[in-house]
């Protein structure tokens, strides 16, 4: 019977996860999917507390309690701009997961093998099922929790790299220790090794042997990748994290982690290719960390940035017909969104066709910029795709650039040799005129000069994004 319930249960809940899922595409079933995850994870939780195996009452409802407390503090008081952090953050966290239940279910492995069914039964559920299988059955499971500990491995310190270069707290250029991708092939070596000694033995040694190896391959990897690739390595490490919790599925014999962990794994990687391909990247080598420095000497820039003041932005928008708001991670860092969605109510109140270009990797992570408009309420259907707007810029008026830089860098198509090459940008400097709001003469996140910034017809409105648009907006009349 409480078999029975649980299963039901992860039926429902693996929908709802799927349905989730699906409803996230759009923006406007994005609210309703969150809750369908939301019903779905407390139906899962509710269904494994009082299913077979159910105990330590006290305990688990101390660690829920904390655990919800810790997610509410962070739900209320993060930022959105530290959003890609805080997901590479959690990404980690899934991983070391994974590498603490590997090991406890290879200490149980040990523990019951010596043991009677009717001895087994006493020390648990998972002790009971361990008892009832077979030696190959559990040589297979000593193989899926290898790999539930492996990419768990990887997806915690690789999380832990991404976390501190989005955050800034480590150098966000590509860097590798001397042998470089020699190192990744002899760790990966080493752990195919400990695996057919494992295999053979059971012993702690090889496992833990492997997982010094793993660790330092996440780490290796994503030091390997420059800045201007993390929004893809996020995405990269949520799929591992999937992989990691599917794993750990198959260990326990849980039904609804290896659902849930395929529909995560599967989905990121989807979404890493999607991105890859907006990039120009190989998925091969985003997933070997073999991207993000410069094949050689970069194309020198020369001329000057020329600035311009809010009066002379204001006398060209009041003039313009056409308008392109191309919004990037500086206008999510000055809080910008609700000053810009206000010039936009301005601007096409006075008749003016006003969109938005959104690039797909805007921001350091998918769909950041659709959020924050989306969070200061700007219509939809004027929010539009780089493969849908690139075409039109030829024929707009004033292209206003807030807090972008790589994903409107005309290196990308002009110098072979920059970190970019080959990466489709949006094309605004074919506008008439163009506007950057930037707060100054940086190279931005992943320290990459932009010739766009010295064009003729660029000129620089130097400041912090919201308090240029709050001496923007008064001049628009």
């Amino acid at each position: 019977m409480e078999f029975g319930f649980t299963t039901a249960a992860y039926v429902v809940a693996a929908i709802l996860f799927i349905l989730s899922l699906g409803g996230l595409s759009g923006q406007e079933s994005a609210k309703r999917a969150v809750w369908y995850g939301i019903v779905g994870m407390a139906l899962a939780v509710a269904a494994t507390l009082i299913g077979p195996g159910s105990g330590f009452w006290l305990l688990s409802i101390l660690l829920i309690a904390g655990g919800g407390a810790i997610g509410y503090q962070l739900a209320t008081k993060v930022q959105m701009t530290q959003m890609p952090e805080l997901v590479a953050a959690m990404h980690s966290l899934v991983g070391l997961a994974a590498v603490f239940v590997g090991f406890i279910a290879h200490f149980e492995v040990n523990r019951v093998m010596g043991l009677s069914g009717d001895e087994a039964k006493d020390l648990g559920t998972f002790a009971a099922l361990l008892a009832k299988k077979s030696t190959v059955e559990i040589n297979i499971l000593r193989v899926e929790l290898y790999l539930g500990i492996f990419i768990g491995a990887i997806t915690f310190t690789g999380s832990v790299i991404a976390y501190g270069k989005l955050a800034g707290k480590v150098d966000s250029a590509a860097t590798k220790l001397p042998g470089g991708h020699m190192l990744n092939i002899a760790a990966a070596a080493l752990s195919v090794i400990c695996l057919v000694w494992y295999f053979n033995t059971g012993g702690f040694f090889p496992l833990f042997l492997m997982t010094l190896a793993a660790l330092f391959i996440g780490y290796h990897l994503i030091m390997g990748i420059g800045g201007a690739d993390m929004p893809v390595v996020v995405s990269m490490l949520n799929s591992y994290s999937g992989w990691a919790a599917a794993a750990i599925g198959f260990s326990l014999g849980n039904d609804l982690l290896i659902v849930v962990g395929a529909l995560v794994g599967s989905s990121g990687a989807i979404l890493s290719y999607i991105m890859c391909k907006a990039m120009n990247r190989s998925f091969v080598s985003v997933i070997l960390g073999g991207f993000g420095g410069p094949a050689g000497e970069q194309m020198a820039v020369e001329g000057e940035q020329i600035a311009i003041d809010a009066d002379g932005v204001a006398t060209a928008l009041n003039e313009a017909d056409s308008v392109i708001i191309i919004p990037g991670y500086g206008m999510a860092v000055a809080q910008a969104q609700q000053n810009v969605a206000e010039l936009v109510r301005k601007l096409r109140a006075k008749g003016k066709n006003v969109r938005f270009a959104i690039h797909p990797v805007a921001g350091r992570l998918p769909g950041h910029m659709n959020v924050l408009l989306a969070e200061a309420k700007v219509p939809y259907d004027i929010v539009m795709e780089m493969d849908e707007i690139n075409e039109d810029f030829p024929d707009t008026d004033v292209a206003i650039v807030i807090g972008s830089n790589d994903i409107v860098n005309p290196a990308a198509q002009d110098d072979p040799n920059s970190p970019i090459a080959g990466m489709p940008v949006l094309e605004c400097w074919k506008a008439k005129q163009v506007f950057v709001s930037k707060r100054g003469q940086g190279t931005g996140y992943s320290g990459i000069e932009n010739p766009l910034f010295f064009k003729e017809n660029t000129r620089m409105f130097y400041g912090d994004a919201k308090a240029s648009l709050d001496s923007l907006l008064p001049k628009i009349d």
